[in-house]
């Protein structure tokens, strides 16, 4: 840590003292790194050492969670009811049970989440309809989000009646509500990476930090299958596998029926008057390919990078997509279109479109990234669109006149 930093840190610390002189509240004590180094600044060690029973058990292992898609966590049990969570960059979190000690035996770096979990700081967006199928939205005290910004029926609920408060951006957190609010753990989005000292501030006041990596998932269900992640976090494994195996049901029923050579292009126009697409490695060029489909870019971005979408100019994706069967618009990042005249206003050239011609304009729902849990039922409807069916009853998506 630079000079600045450490005394930045400790001027926040005395701060926290003053208010927890005023009934303000203190760090977590719920979370915090199992370490052997110094711990004149992670004070919150020695207060998890004071609390803890005299003889600590040790970690025996017992099993480890059945994954189908998900390639970028882990869950092993322990006996006793211990749970070791872990995250593809290595990030562990040890689910203690209520009442029983922390084991002696542990790895460095491991953070101590004791039971009941409660009070966490939720930025992945994406995670919030996990939380809500587990029917466990009461375990997030604080929002990344503004009241009004999900479309989470329960979130917003939540935000209204000051359940939930919002705690500022991933880059911009409010430190000092986080800490008087408990913050036992923030679940942050993969932008936390461009702002690493937000994680280096949220440890040095004991508060563990993970990032959610469900967008890095190959598999559309992949990204399904986070919600068994934070099932075992909060102790709701059976929910958690309920609503996992209803999703992949609907996948298996759509795959069951014969592909089509039909083509879709999955785009939306930026400001600045580029097309965003996805690149081909991408979730949903797979949800198109899952539904009977194919999407038009068949090698397109590098498979090696972790980016889900790539700008192009208008004139490559005329020359791409013109004679593409259907076009999907992605109105989830600039709020989307209500005509087929809208979508021209954005973008001219797409009145040459085969699909425009013909009436095969889609448009996805606002609020489809905060929907992750939807994503079995996006695919029925990508299929219901190639298969010409009727889209009454279509929520996720829905044509342009």
């Amino acid at each position: 840590m630079t000079g600045r930093k450490k005394i930045i840190t400790i001027c926040c610390l005395l701060l926290m003292g003053l208010l927890g002189l005023c009934s303000c509240g203190s760090p977590s004590s719920d979370s915090v790194k199992n370490t052997s180094s110094d711990t004149s600044e992670n004070f919150t060690v020695l207060e998890q050492t004071e609390n803890t029973e005299e003889n600590n058990e040790k970690l025996v292992y017992e099993s480890s969670m059945e994954l189908k898609y998900a390639e970028n966590f882990s869950v092993d049990y322990y006996v006793g009811g211990y749970k070791l969570l872990t995250v593809k960059d290595g990030t562990k979190l040890l689910v203690v049970p209520e009442g029983k000690s922390v084991p002696e035996d542990l790895e460095e770096d491991v953070y101590i989440m004791q039971q009941p979990i409660e009070n966490l700081y939720l930025v992945a967006t994406a995670a919030m309809d996990m939380f809500d199928s587990l029917d466990a939205v009461d375990t997030i005290r604080l929002s990344g989000q503004k009241e009004g910004n999900w479309y989470i029926e329960a979130a917003n609920e939540a935000m209204a009646n000051g359940n939930m408060l919002y705690a500022g951006k991933y880059n911009k957190p409010d430190y000092e509500l986080i800490v008087s609010e408990n913050c036992s753990l923030a679940i942050e989005n993969t932008m936390i990476s461009h702002s690493p000292e937000v994680i280096e501030m949220m440890e040095d006041f004991g508060i563990a930090v993970m990032i959610e990596y469900s967008s890095y998932e190959s598999h559309p269900l992949g990204r399904v299958e986070w919600i068994k992640f934070f099932g075992a976090l909060v102790g709701k494994e059976a929910e958690a596998e309920e609503a996992f195996v209803k999703q992949a049901a609907i996948l298996e029923k759509v795959t069951a029926d014969e592909k089509t050579d039909q083509t879709v292009a999955f785009f939306f126009i930026t400001s600045n008057g580029l097309v965003q697409v996805r690149q081909s490695t991408d979730y949903v060029p797979k949800m198109i390919e899952l539904a009977g489909g194919k999407y038009i870019f068949e090698n397109l971005g590098d498979p090696e990078s972790s980016r889900s979408t790539m700008n192009m100019q208008v004139e490559e994706f005329y020359n791409s997509a013109k004679d593409v069967d259907y076009i999907i618009y992605n109105s989830s990042i600039d709020g989307g279109v209500n005509s087929i005249e809208e979508l021209l206003d954005k973008c001219t050239v797409l009145k040459d479109f085969k699909a425009v011609q013909n009436g095969n304009v889609w448009c996805t729902t606002n609020d489809m990234y905060q929907q992750s849990m939807s994503i079995g039922y996006l695919i029925e409807e990508i299929h219901s669109m190639l298969q010409g069916e009727d889209e009454a009853e279509m929520e996720y998506l829905f044509r342009l006149e």
